[in-house]
């Protein structure tokens, strides 16, 4: 059963084209966003790892090892059963500051670009084995399917398919840029057809060569000496080897970095994935001891490492033959797609970039998106010429040992990255080198047949295909060892102590707070503008603002620092790590210290330790509620308290401070007293400065009102807090002061009413003896004229009589020494008197007053304290009329109780305000115009009545304007008794 090459070439191009449409639709949004986002779909995508391995490399390995199959994928299986202690941590770092690769974390790490560079070298000729895999894997099972074909021509029309589609795949969108959910739903496709076609072809053969479960287990009993090599040709070093090897590839093979990693849609993605890829696996590995065993029942002579394809042709099935086809070519497809894009933006970051980096140019975007598919086509072509002159002639599992051990030698840097923060870059370098340079001599020029440096040497042992995992255990022994003595005989730098304490997991950096010399995000753009061009710095520092959710424009000195460092993450993805670090620390470089400046960026720490709470535990979970306690105590403290570095920057700003100020925390915490206004800089500026440790009773204007501030400050250095700093309290003295200005005032009311009263007394004779005088005159004389006269002298008279005596009965009013007597009062009364009062003062002058108030209006109660309740209320009626304005006192009788009412038609007051009204010190006048007590006197004197006050506003719901105020007191009955009795007397009764 044979077919032609250019139908194979057909299916294999459809088929390629069938993933980029399934990647395509997805990017257009055409499949559904819930089944896209499916754990089962990044589930299915990890199955990139399994590669040619998962249709052919497993029966050659069952054939050699039988069960020892099983290691490649026990190996990673466990890996991901370790999720939360071995892939969590490294995906946290990765999502924090995008790191798109391998290389790139050992960058970051151990701060060097040397480190990346050999991390990317290392996998990339390693990679060049693993895709020399694949090719050979496509080429060899064409070439049985069409025996008249070139293998050198399928090979080269493969590569070309695969650099054409790897180009679209992966090359579309900016570097950096979010996940490719395209290319994840096209390789959890390509995973789902590898293990479709797998138990296809492992069910087809268990129910037609075998005739079921019962017929295999015959035949197993009736052939056990055939059957027995799976049993016991497993060799301990060969699969503990692979194991290792298998395991660490999660971490350190490019194609599962990328999946695991850069694609990786969350952390619980990622949970679902440490069980759901050991599953997948199993389903893979079911089927390869049936379709093994049936390839010895039907005497395929096809080489075990093409078993499959033996087995469906001796089946006679063209449609299996193509179906296992077309699974082979997935399987090798997809790994070269990825493992090409991941190694092609290693390559980017660590070899093209450091070596020139793009400046002044239009649009970087798209010179990076053009020299990355530069890149794929190279990495490729390269793959393509080493199986040419190497990987045709080298087993499958040979090419897969030298691609996996290979990239081991990476792992020890990379749990060092996680789990030891004593590793430096030097012994990172020193250990790689080491194992790379042994694993070359020892196992890479050995199988390639290019030279054998131990033949030549006879060294003792020799590697083969038997004894191949000595000597990768050897390599990574001298790794490990290399690596962990020079990091510990040399010092790290203070970059590399960061980054350590960055990527530790449950350790925190703590950075510098230091002022950056850039002061707003404008400044921002302009300084990068130098190395990206204008129009690729306003992209990314509005980017970088939008994913911190801060305005267009900021000047605060920490947003401004997590903005700097938004920017180098959001670069890092771009152009990797050395790169973009270099970018930022040039041209948004930090002011020179002064000094020994340790100030610690607070903010920062609050920021992660918040992020961190669920993660606590134990003693630290204790530590942290009680730092937390002790914040929100300082949050919720009664008094307004800020903290403030030494260098001006607001380090704290509590609720009653911002219920003061009326300033939120948020606007103000980070930035610097300079950004506060002007007259709350000038205060806190000039206090935190100055030697005063108090100030007392501080006069400020806040929102049109005089507020009396006492300041206190206390420093915050000491032996457990050498950041240095202040904090200040803020006490509020405005109330106290407004009750002592108040007490001044009753007391001067209090002299005032006790002068009037002696001057009443003493202006009351010389008018008395003026009446007398001209009541005589009118004895003395017939003419009218003098008559007349005499008549307004004594008219005069008795209107100052009735003022002297308003003042008298004004100024004993408040006298509490006795209790209250309640007598009958007439409100019309009342009411005369409190507009005489109102007459003295020359306010006012062209107010009407109409007291419409019937004579026969009575209450029960104190004349002179009612005197004062119309006196106040008319006051403030007179205080809102405009000029020539009338103000109408009415009354009537409602059954037992007598409403007044006292109208004007003045502005008004704001709903929002009369429910305030009544309280003490609450005024709408303006400033100097009213202390707010008026009101409140008025409203305890009613209540002392056992009465009740209402207020509405607008009075003429017409016009909109005047205020109405009614009173209800208890009404006079006049028919029992007329006895005064005493306000206690009237609350037994």
């Amino acid at each position: 059963m044979s077919f032609s090459l250019p139908a194979l070439l057909t299916y294999s191009f459809l088929y390629l084209l069938l993933l980029f449409g399934v990647a395509h639709l997805t990017e257009r949004g055409v499949v559904p966003r819930a089944w896209v986002q499916h754990p089962l779909i990044y589930i299915l995508s990890l199955g990139v790892f399994a590669g040619i391995w998962a249709v052919y490399g497993a029966l050659v390995v069952a054939d050699q090892t039988g069960y020892g199959f099983l290691a490649y994928y026990l190996g990673i299986s466990g890996a991901f059963l370790l999720a939360p202690v071995l892939l969590n941590p490294v995906l946290r770092i990765v999502r924090s500051y995008q790191l798109s690769s391998l290389a790139d974390l050992f960058a970051f790490r151990y701060r060097s670009q040397l480190a990346g560079t050999l991390a990317t070298l290392c996998s990339g000729i390693a990679t060049l084995s693993l895709l020399s895999m694949q090719i050979k894997a496509v080429t060899d099972s064409a070439n049985l399917l069409a025996p008249d074909a070139s293998p050198h021509l399928t090979s080269f029309l493969f590569s070309l398919i695969v650099v054409l589609f790897a180009v679209l795949f992966g090359a579309q969108r900016d570097q950096g840029s979010e996940s490719h959910r395209g290319l994840v739903v096209a390789i959890a496709f390509d995973s789902f057809v590898k293990l479709s076609a797998m138990l296809v072809l492992g069910g087809v053969v268990l129910f037609t060569v075998f005739g079921g479960m019962d017929g295999l287990e015959h035949w197993l009993t009736a052939h056990k000496a055939r059957s027995s090599s799976m049993e016991l040709s497993i060799n301990d070093g060969s699969w503990r080897a692979l194991m290792l090897m298998s395991f660490a590839g999660a971490l350190v093979l490019p194609h599962m970095y990328h999946m695991i990693f850069s694609e990786n849609p969350s952390a619980r993605a990622l949970s679902s994935a440490s069980w759901g890829l050991p599953l997948y696996l199993l389903l893979l590995a079911l089927p390869v001891p049936i379709i093994f065993w049936g390839g010895m029942e039907l005497g395929t002579e096809t080489p075990a490492s093409y078993l499959v394809i033996g087995v469906s042709q001796a089946l006679d099935s063209p449609a299996l033959v193509l179906l296992m086809y077309v699974a082979g070519l997935s399987a090798a497809s997809g790994l070269m797609i990825v493992s090409t894009l991941a190694l092609a933006g290693m390559l980017l970051n660590h070899v093209v970039l450091p070596l020139h980096t793009p400046q002044d140019r239009g649009d970087i975007y798209r010179w990076l998106r053009w020299i990355k598919r530069v890149l794929i086509a190279v990495i490729i072509l390269a793959a393509l010429l080493f199986h040419d002159t190497l990987g045709a002639d080298l087993d499958l599992i040979i090419l897969g040992v030298l691609a996996l051990s290979g990239v081991l030698q990476l792992l020890p840097g990379a749990l060092g990255v996680i789990y030891w923060p004593e590793g430096n870059r030097r012994g990172l370098n020193a250990g790689l080198i080491t194992g790379v340079a042994v694993w070359v001599v020892t196992l890479v020029l050995p199988f390639s047949q290019v030279a054998n440096p131990l033949a030549t040497l006879e060294a003792p042992l020799i590697p083969d295909q038997q004894n191949w995992h000595i000597f990768v255990f050897l390599s990574l022994t001298l790794n490990v060892t290399v690596f962990a003595l020079v990091s510990l005989l040399s010092k790290p730098s203070a970059d590399e102590i960061s980054a350590a304490q960055a990527c530790s997991w449950g350790a925190l950096s703590r950075p510098q707070r230091r002022e950056l010399l850039a002061t707003s995000s404008g400044e921002f753009v302009e300084q990068l503008s130098a190395p990206l061009g204008g129009e690729v710095a306003q992209r990314e520092v509005e980017r970088a603002l939008s994913q911190l959710k801060l305005p267009a424009s900021e000047y605060r000195p920490y947003q401004l620092r997590r903005l700097r460092d938004q920017i180098e993450v959001n670069l890092s993805g771009l152009m990797g790590p050395t790169v973009a670090r270099d970018i930022v620390k040039r041209h948004l470089s930090f002011k020179p210290l002064a000094g020994d400046d340790t100030a610690q960026d607070i903010h920062y720490m609050e920021r992660a330790l918040g992020n961190y709470q669920s993660q606590l535990t134990g003693l630290a979970a204790e530590l942290d509620n009680l730092r937390r306690h002790y914040r929100q105590t300082l949050q919720n403290l009664p008094i307004p308290a800020c903290s403030v570095g030494d260098d001006g920057e607001i380090l704290m700003w509590n609720h009653a401070m911002a219920e003061l100020t009326g300033i939120a925390a948020d606007d103000v915490v980070g930035g610097r007293l300079l950004a506060l206004p002007d007259y709350w800089y000038t205060l806190l500026d000039d206090f935190v400065t100055g030697p005063d440790l108090h100030r007392y009773k501080h006069r400020l204007d806040l929102r049109g009102r005089p507020h009396w501030l006492n300041l206190h400050k206390a420093a915050l250095s000491g032996p457990d807090h050498p950041e240095g700093g202040s904090i200040i309290l803020v006490e509020d003295q405005t109330e106290t002061r407004l009750l002592e200005d108040e007490l001044m005032h009753s007391e001067r009311l209090a002299s005032v009413g006790r002068l009037a009263a002696g001057v009443a007394h003493e202006v009351g004779n010389p008018v008395t003896g003026i009446s007398s005088l001209a009541q005589n005159l009118k004895l003395e004389t017939d003419d009218p004229d003098i008559l007349h006269t005499a008549d307004q002298i004594q008219q005069q008279t008795r209107r100052i009589s009735t003022i002297l005596q308003s003042l008298m009965n004004f100024a004993r009013t408040g006298n509490h020494a006795q209790a209250n007597r309640y007598e009958p009062a007439q409100i019309r009364r009342c009411v005369d008197e409190s507009i005489n009062l109102l007459s003295l003062s020359d306010k006012g002058r062209g107010i009407c007053y109409q007291n419409q108030c019937p004579e026969d209006l009575m209450v029960l109660g104190d004349e002179q304290r009612l005197v004062q309740v119309f006196v106040n209320l008319l006051a403030n009626a007179r205080d809102a009329s405009p000029e020539g304005g009338l103000i109408r006192i009415s009354g009537n009788r409602e059954g037992y109780s007598a409403i007044i009412e006292i109208t004007d038609e003045g502005s008004g007051i704001p709903a929002d305000q009369l429910d305030h009204i009544f309280e003490p010190f609450y005024t709408t006048k303006g400033p100097n115009q009213g202390t707010g007590l008026g009101l409140s006197l008025v409203y305890s004197i009613v209540e002392e009545h056992y009465g009740n006050i209402q207020v509405e506003s607008p009075a003429s719901p017409e016009t909109e304007r005047g205020t109405c105020v009614r009173l209800r007191l208890p009404a006079y009955e006049g028919d029992g008794e007329e006895r005064p009795f005493s306000q206690n007397e009237r609350s037994l009764n």
